[in-house]
């Protein structure tokens, strides 16, 4: 009998474990230098959580899934690879109606600051309130303006960017003490200080006061973005990003392998697929989270895969504390202030039983292990600012899209239930919530797909632990670092100095668990980019 053939090998620069947006960035990079770069891929696709999906059969809709704003994207990237991307600005920040009467609430309105003060008013009773809330944020603005064009280049230290800064008074607030401190000082009404906080709690866990200061690094990453923290709308959805990134990659030279499972990655660069194939490289970089690349690695935890400069939070193991509900409305639903039009409350970040108080008693609810009741929430209505991303016919019949964003749900609530029950709970938790500021119930715009059913979904934890990798639903792969290297950190290699090194020189995180890395900024992949050029130039 002939000798079975040896599974295939193939040789490359880097190899690239996952697919997902930062992936997308380091091979365009890579391949833009000339290196040999391979994208593999678990998925039927590319992308990752940055893709635009049709979620109900037969219906014209292509909605962001999973993320669905851009703010951390820096235009140095969007200029070096070329991208064809419209990002549109919103000119409502924000709209938040009062818990304690939902007939009046906050709209922020970026061009008219004569309205937003009177709506403060209106829903506080507080003159100075909407003065204190634009000096809370003009505060920040040198702070973002530093930051924000160093993510792309090698690790600045703390030491620095403070003296930098020059304000010894904002550095401690905001890097040496718990957020909720700060957010007391400079604003005086509940409501305000909820509006403030909520950047501090997007796919975090934690109260105003964690002693880690988690909700701290949250908080900075959202309001440094593009320096001046402002959120914008991708045209064409997310899929748009993702698909001129991979066009991209493409156009370079890169090879994006999609089916292939990673079985298993060694120190030196040798990556097994399901099947027995075999693919080396130089280098490996790893768009999968740090727990992941761990498994990989052979090791059980994530701290075998980094180290504590990629996990300042104390080795912190993964955790989502989110729920995303997408639907698709017949009409925008009528509000319970009258004075608000549903196109201006639901066209920017729409909080609902968000205030200071109501977001940490939901913190100790689910540390309790129960679903909070009310759950905070954040409304968001894309197809207001980009009506593309439906079909003609919706479009005609005034259909709108809507995502509302649950904060302090711990994947614990879901990972100790039945996932069908969990996802049942967590929407009448939604519900209920969204519910409470509306002059009709939601379930009366929802429209109903060709098959009969309701254009309403849920994506728990689990679903994006399941469906995309993602260990425990966690968005950002694990805590979140600082955008700086700590004093005492030794930064004597291109991986340290670029925040991407694990324990292995040959493999080097390339995704959000990067330092530096979290939501769809593309930053992690530049970074590991950059220093695997430094290493095989060697």
């Amino acid at each position: 009998m002939p000798e079975a053939s040896a599974p295939a090998r193939r040789t490359y620069d880097v190899a690239i474990v996952g697919g997902g947006h930062n992936a997308l960035v380091a091979a365009a990079y890579l391949a833009r230098a000339g290196r040999s770069v391979v994208v593999l891929e678990r998925l039927d696709h590319v992308g990752g959580a940055a893709v635009s999906e049709r979620p109900w059969p037969g219906v014209d809709a292509r909605l962001s899934r999973y993320s669905y704003l851009v703010s951390l994207l820096p235009r140095q990237i969007i200029d070096d690879l070329g991208l064809r991307l419209t990002l549109l600005r919103r000119r409502y920040s924000s709209y938040t109606p009062d818990p304690a009467d939902t007939t009046r609430g906050v709209l922020v309105d970026t061009r008219d600051a004569a309205a937003t003060a009177a709506s403060f008013v209106r829903t506080t009773g507080d003159e100075a309130e909407a003065g204190r809330f634009a000096a809370f944020y003009d505060r920040l603005a040198p702070l973002a303006r530093l930051l924000f064009p160093t993510v792309t280049e090698p690790l600045t230290s703390a030491r620095s960017i403070r003296e930098r800064l020059g304000d010894d008074r904002l550095w401690s607030e905001l890097v040496e003490h718990p957020l909720g401190g700060m957010v007391r000082g400079a604003l005086a009404t509940d409501l305000a200080r909820g509006i403030a906080l909520t950047d501090g709690l997007i796919g975090t866990f934690a109260a105003a006061d964690e002693a880690d200061l988690r909700q701290n690094r949250c908080f900075l990453y959202h309001v440094i973005g593009g320096s001046t923290g402002d959120w914008d709308v991708p045209v064409g959805g997310m899929g748009a990003v993702s698909g001129e990134l991979a066009r991209a990659a493409r156009e370079a030279g890169a090879e994006l392998r999609t089916r292939v499972e990673v079985e298993s990655v060694t120190p030196d660069g040798e990556v097994t697929l399901a099947g027995g194939e075999h693919v080396h490289a130089r280098l490996v970089l790893s768009g999968v989270g740090p727990a992941v690349l761990a498994r990989l690695l052979g090791g059980s935890d994530a701290a075998s895969a980094g180290s504590a400069e990629t996990a300042p939070a104390g080795g912190a193991q993964p955790e989502g504390a989110q729920v995303k509900v997408n639907m698709l409305l017949r009409r925008l639903p009528r509000l319970r202030d009258e004075r608000v039009a549903a196109e201006a409350a639901f066209a920017g970040t729409f909080h609902i039983n968000e205030t200071l108080t109501q977001l940490d008693a939901a913190h100790a609810a689910a540390t309790a292990g129960r679903v909070p009741d009310p759950l905070p929430a954040e409304i968001y209505c894309h197809s207001l600012t980009d009506p593309t991303i439906l079909g003609p016919d919706l479009r005609g019949q005034g259909a709108q899209t809507l995502t509302l964003f649950g904060l302090q749900v711990p994947h614990r609530l879901v990972a100790r239930a039945d996932r069908d029950a969990a996802r049942s709970e967590l929407l009448a938790a939604a519900r209920g919530s969204l519910d409470s500021v509306l002059a009709e119930p939601i379930d009366d715009c929802v429209l109903v797909a060709p098959d009969g059913s309701p254009c309403i979904e849920v994506r728990t934890t689990a679903d994006l632990e399941d469906d995309l990798g993602m260990t425990s639903g966690d968005i950002f792969h694990g805590p979140l670092s600082w955008p700086w290297a700590d004093d005492a950190d030794v930064l004597d290699s291109p991986a340290r100095r670029w925040g991407v090194q694990t324990e292995h020189a040959a493999v080097l995180l390339c995704g959000s668990g990067a330092r530096r890395g979290g939501a769809v900024s593309g930053i992690g992949g530049h970074n590991a980019a950059m220093a695997a050029l430094e290493i095989l130039d060697r």
